[in-house]
């Protein structure tokens, strides 16, 4: 599921089926929404999607190399985990062991990255909360009114012009899907957060999620800094 080009352009029939279903019960767009380009859920053939308005959304999506070719035997059996749960577990505890080229742990790279996502915060989105990892990125972000595969794709453009002018480089930078998973609660939100800001801490990169540079816990630790930053000054229970 993370491996979009091991996939092809046509839809996993299993995709297919659940997204009918899930059509056919679950929230759906109206036709204003639609007119804005929501397309509630649907896939670009690789993963389920589900977009619509005043969503908040856990994204996460990863660097074009970071599961390698070279490496394919290690992470190759990943893939062929039936529950989708566990494979997305096993999936992004291979991330986190920081193979490819990672990137996202050069200091400027990063700080282009995440000025992308702030310059956002308050205009087309909230960002509630992010982490930028050597080879990957989660955020929190409750949606507002531009569609969820609109501002993805302009910041996986702009990022990608960004860093690739900063390293002198060209090519493609990012993984071409991404993944979603809408909050269903505030249990799950709280959860989401927890996951998001300790994955550094996890990874064993860092101590304290705190210490992670690149991260809303980082933000939220350094006082008058994150005042720029909409989402550290909702409080939960707003959210």
């Amino acid at each position: 599921m993370w491996v979009s080009a091991l996939r092809g352009g046509t839809m996993n029939p299993n995709i297919q089926r659940l997204i009918q279903v899930k059509r056919e019960w679950h929230c759906q767009v109206s036709p204003e929404e639609e007119a804005k380009g929501f397309r509630g859920w649907h896939s670009r053939g690789y993963l389920p999607h589900f977009d619509a308005p005043g969503l908040r959304q856990f994204l996460t999506w990863r660097l074009a190399d970071s599961l390698p070719a070279s490496r394919r035997s290690e992470w190759e059996h990943l893939l062929q985990i039936e529950d989708e749960r566990q494979k997305q577990i096993e999936l992004e505890a291979y991330l986190d062991k920081g193979h490819g080229s990672c990137l996202l742990r050069l200091e400027d790279v990063a700080q282009a990255v995440e000025r992308t996502f702030l310059f956002d915060d308050g205009l087309r989105c909230r960002l509630l909360a992010w982490v930028i990892m050597p080879n990957h990125v989660h955020l929190l972000v409750e949606m507002w009114q531009t569609p969820l595969s609109k501002l993805l794709h302009s910041w996986k453009i702009l990022t990608s012009q960004r860093a690739n002018a900063l390293l002198g480089r060209m090519g493609q930078l990012w993984q071409e899907d991404y993944r979603d998973r809408y909050i269903r609660d505030q249990e799950h939100y709280r959860k989401a957060i927890c996951y998001i800001e300790n994955n550094p801490v996890k990874a064993r990169l860092a101590r304290r999620a705190e210490e992670w540079r690149f991260s809303s816990a980082w933000w939220r630790e350094h006082g008058k800094r994150a005042s720029h930053y909409i989402g550290a000054r909702m409080p939960t229970s707003a959210l």
